[in-house]
């Protein structure tokens, strides 16, 4: 198999893994009103469920990434997801919100590793002119995995009960852990690359002589943090779209059980095409508006900023249909702001740290995410959830403003040195 496809299959590999992830992490969401009904728990014991996962995935992210990036992504990405897939099995034993909670922290702590190991496995295997669009591919996962949920995790509920649901959206990551393991290897060790072959792709082959960079130096890097705020603006979108989505269509938009499965993977529909298409926006910036490398990542990202304003309207829409329509467009510029963020990474820290450096941004996004979840939690069943919704409009476009202050994207394309 040539370099350029096998590249290809690789992705495919890891967006099968991510989507899968999704579809584990995503069930809690789409089950909530019924396991609200049948463990007896409120909108505040939830709030505190969906809260230990986001705490121990906070926690857990810069931490999965130096694992990946010191024990390598072949070991270190089939052992969590054999975690992952055993946690959520054991979610069908919960007996209340307190078990459901632990187990909810047993799964954030292992799927923590997915987005850092996937962005470090495009980093290892595509030049910088084509991240964007492999990350796209394989985040696109996040949405399809959070697409397809609803209406799984419910006809397997309906058919099977709701414990029967955790454990078979579990299992399949099994197989996948497996998968993972006997398929791949780092380029400059895989079977089915010739050493011809390796040496016409010096640059995505090599694995580069530089040591990782500490986390507390990671910390004192001016790029990190024009990275790192935007996540935590960021975030906040997609914990509503994943955890409260359903819970809102439910209780404000009086939609059963039946019509959230029809209509609550729309937004992750379109999220999809943003993960997708957010990959292209680069190299087609790059090419139309004469933009630098970073220069189109960044204003990629301000673009999508702006398209977040209408999941911030929802309150206004004069019936559930439209509310959907608006969150279709925010998780759209999601997915776009994420696939961008992502890929800057790979181009502004050096290789053998790319996991690790993914995995504290993503730390920082999901506690933006973890706060958000806890304020809607408090807030929404006295003030209602559209004024919760409408700070998101807000988040993203501050987030654009602050990437482009400290990237100073110009500035680095001029020197053209990226990792």
């Amino acid at each position: 198999m040539s370099l350029r496809r096998l590249r290809w299959w690789i992705v495919a590999l890891i967006c099968v893994g991510t989507i899968l992830n999704y579809l584990a992490r995503n069930s809690l969401g789409v089950l909530a009103p019924e396991l609200m009904a049948q463990l007896h728990f409120s909108t505040r014991e939830y709030s505190w469920v969906v809260a230990s996962f986001q705490l121990a995935y906070t926690l857990m992210q810069p931490i999965c990434g130096a694992i990946i990036d010191g024990l390598g992504l072949k070991v270190a990405f089939a052992l969590f997801a054999l975690a992952w897939s055993l946690s959520n099995m054991a979610h069908g034993l919960a007996g209340g919100w307190m078990s459901l909670a632990f187990f909810r922290g047993l799964l954030g702590v292992s799927e923590a590793a997915a987005i850092p190991a996937g962005v470090k496995a495009v980093g290892e295997w595509f030049p910088a002119r084509d991240r964007s669009v492999a990350i796209g591919y394989f985040n696109a996962g996040t949405s399809l995995g959070a697409l397809i949920a609803p209406p799984v995790v419910i006809w397997l509920s309906l058919s099977y009960g709701w414990r029967a649901s955790f454990v078979a959206t579990g299992a399949v990551g099994l197989i996948w852990a497996l998968a993972w393991y006997l398929l791949y290897d780092p380029p400059s060790r895989h079977p089915a690359l010739s050493a011809t072959e390796r040496a016409l792709a010096p640059g995505p082959v090599s694995t580069g002589d530089e040591a990782a960079v500490p986390i507390a130096a990671l910390l004192r890097q001016r790029v990190f943090w024009a990275l790192a705020i935007p996540r935590f603006l960021a975030e906040p979108a997609w914990q509503t779209f994943s955890f409260w989505i359903p819970l809102y269509l439910a209780r404000e938009r009086g939609m059963d059980l039946k019509h959230i499965a029809l209509f609550a993977w729309l937004p992750f529909l379109a999220a999809d095409a943003g993960g997708i298409l957010g990959g292209y926006l680069s190299p087609f910036l790059m090419k139309r508006l004469r933009l630098g490398l970073l220069s189109s990542r960044a204003t990629g990202v301000a673009m999508a900023a702006l398209l977040m304003i209408a999941p911030g309207c929802v309150g206004l829409a004069v019936n559930p249909y439209v509310a959907i329509a608006l969150f279709c467009i925010g998780g759209f510029a999601h997915q776009v702001i994420s696939v961008l963020i992502n890929t800057l990474t790979t181009d502004v820290f050096p290789q053998r740290s790319v996991a690790r450096a993914n995995g504290l941004v993503g730390m920082f996004g999901w506690s933006g995410g973890l706060v958000f979840s806890l304020l809607v939690g408090a807030l929404a069943d006295s003030v209602g959830f559209a004024p919760l919704f409408s700070l998101l409009a807000v988040f993203d476009i501050v987030g654009a403003m602050v990437l482009f202050a400290l990237l100073r994207p110009r500035q680095l394309d001029l020197r053209g040195a990226y990792a």
